[in-house]
């Protein structure tokens, strides 16, 4: 079995994480109702730790809701 990571990066800011995390919900990987935790399948298990430091940072829980990390979906046309 093939997990899909994203690219090796050394610093994550929170908009990085959060476009992740849109990318992902996007592509129907994760939904928007799983917790953040949820990310870690997706970034490598070395960079993860810089992740739930700047979340926490940020003052996101890792049991918080995907959605609420990155907000509310902007539609183009309705």
């Amino acid at each position: 079995m093939s997990v899909n990571t994203v690219p090796s990066i050394s610093y994550y800011s929170l908009d990085v994480i959060q476009d992740e995390a849109r990318r992902l919900v996007e592509k129907g990987m994760v939904s928007r109702q799983q917790p953040i935790y949820t990310l870690c399948q997706y970034i490598p298990a070395r960079e993860w730790v810089c992740v739930e430091c700047e979340l926490e940072k940020c003052d996101f829980l890792l049991r918080d809701r995907i959605g609420d990390l990155i907000g509310r979906e902007e539609w183009d046309n309705d």
